[in-house]
């Protein structure tokens, strides 16, 4: 692969209530299928399998790991692949869908060459793209699949993950860009040296967050964090911050 021009910028783009509202619909429908293929396996490995212990296992996972997966997988040795089909179960998903009009016109006002990457699974966020006609506007797509350092599953916030991708990308540190909802995955791009940008406009109703509950969270959305270089609203607002970005 040929090494990109120190000049050239590159965007890392999450998916989920970045690129458009997972928490209207879609992360609902998530946290049902997840709690009901839990509830299996707890119940399998004689835990409790009640709603509430159930729901409190999946927000301790992701909170403890970053994923709730990979607390299924150290602790219950389910298989990734299963896990993420079991989450991923919708009835109509483009029906679910909801994203800020004119997604692929704000995405071009920004120069440079953008890259999704996003812990849910491939063929979901394949299908979220192109439904949102935003898959033409990546070079690269990298799903929760794609993120193994060293044979071992390492999705954001990873700071190994984040590593092996500008190695193996061959991207300059302070020549990319981390867009992103979720605080945790900015802070550990920013130890690394990436520009950051946050989004905000789908926080409202998320467990997006560290230990302290919605509540807390929403009270922190009026905060930019130090490691934090653009706070947005939304990807709209991107544009306005170039300069901060590329400085």
């Amino acid at each position: 692969m040929a090494k990109r021009p120190s000049s050239t910028l590159t965007w890392l783009f999450d998916l989920d209530n970045t690129l458009h509202d997972a928490s209207h619909a879609i992360f609902p429908a998530i946290n049902v299928n997840m709690n009901r293929y839990m509830a299996q396996v707890l119940g399998r490995d004689g835990l409790p399998d009640d709603a509430a212990a159930v729901d409190a296992a999946r927000l301790a996972y992701w909170r403890r790991y970053g994923a709730t997966l990979l607390g299924m997988v150290k602790h219950h040795q389910v298989r990734a692949e299963e896990f993420l089909r079991a989450a991923h179960r919708f009835d109509d998903l483009t029906q679910m869908i909801r994203a800020e009009r004119g997604l692929a016109r704000l995405l071009r006002r920004l120069p440079g060459t953008k890259i999704l990457l996003t812990n849910a699974p491939r063929a979901y966020s394949h299908a979220v793209l192109r439904h949102l006609g935003l898959h033409r506007h990546f070079v690269r797509h990298i799903p929760i699949e794609a993120m193994y350092v060293h044979r071992t599953l390492r999705p954001k916030p990873s700071k190994p993950l984040l590593r092996k991708i500008l190695a193996r990308e061959r991207i300059a540190a302070r020549r990319c860009v981390l867009v992103e909802d979720t605080i945790g995955t900015l802070k550990a791009a920013k130890a690394l040296g990436l520009r950051t940008a946050w989004i905000t406009r789908y926080l409202g109703d998320s467990v997006n967050f560290p230990a302290g509950g919605v509540a807390s969270a929403r009270m922190r959305l009026t905060r930019r964090p130090a490691y934090v270089d653009v706070k947005v609203k939304s990807i709209g607002g991107l544009a306005r911050h170039l300069r901060r970005l590329v400085a």
